[in-house]
């Protein structure tokens, strides 16, 4: 059974949403270790027993402790360490929250997972769809959602866009994308903000099929 190292919980995703949305696969698919204090629990050594890093993290660091969580000089895993990580052969699954960085909150996660964090307008229905055949879409059809509709914008060029959302305040957007780094991988969902999207038959597929191809069995 895969051990896979969740972080969550920051001022606007409480780590409860994670947790209870990953309640169904935990145990039975892979086992799950939920980290919220990613500044003082994470080293290079610690993050190495992990195939598969799943961030749903934006930059703060708890949810009551609005202070950054990658500190130069304090953090002791921060974007290089990550990777570091992938480079070596580590899977990293972006989800939502973890999509959250730009040009003011960590410029160099952002260049890491490929994407700056636009805006979302206030939630919404949001239909997402696959718009190409890829590891990840197998078996995940067209889903309705109400969820905050991320907007992203891709700056890696290496990307392959298998997903995409649309909504009538938000337009077209990606919601989902793979890339290679040296010996690992790195997939990005963008959906996810509240707990009936990550209940959601289609999303759990989405996962499942993501960790898989994260870890390379797919």
């Amino acid at each position: 059974m895969k051990k896979i190292l969740v972080l969550c919980d920051d001022m606007w995703h409480p780590a409860e949403v994670i947790e209870r949305g990953l309640r169904d696969l935990n145990g039975s698919f892979a086992e799950f270790d939920f980290v919220r204090d990613a500044k003082d629990i994470l080293t290079p050594e610690f993050i190495k027993e992990y195939p598969l890093i799943i961030n749903c993290k934006s930059h703060n660091l708890t949810s009551g402790n609005s202070a950054e969580w990658f500190e130069e000089g304090v953090t002791e895993v921060g974007p290089r360490e990550f990777e570091d990580y992938v480079r070596n052969g580590g899977g990293l699954l972006s989800v939502h929250a973890g999509n959250t960085y730009d040009d003011r909150f960590s410029p160099d996660y952002a260049e890491l997972i490929g994407n700056k964090f636009v805006t979302h307008p206030a939630r919404c229905e949001v239909t997402v769809y696959p718009v190409k055949e890829n590891p990840i879409t197998k078996g995940v059809s067209s889903f309705n959602v109400r969820d905050e509709h991320y907007q992203i914008e891709l700056t890696a060029q290496d990307v392959e866009v298998f997903l995409e959302s649309k909504s009538e305040t938000g337009g077209v957007q990606i919601a989902g994308y793979t890339k290679y780094l040296g010996e690992g991988r790195i997939c990005v969902l963008t959906p996810g903000h509240i707990l009936s999207v990550w209940q959601h038959p289609m999303f759990k597929r989405l996962l499942v099929n993501a960790i898989e191809w994260c870890t390379g069995e797919i």
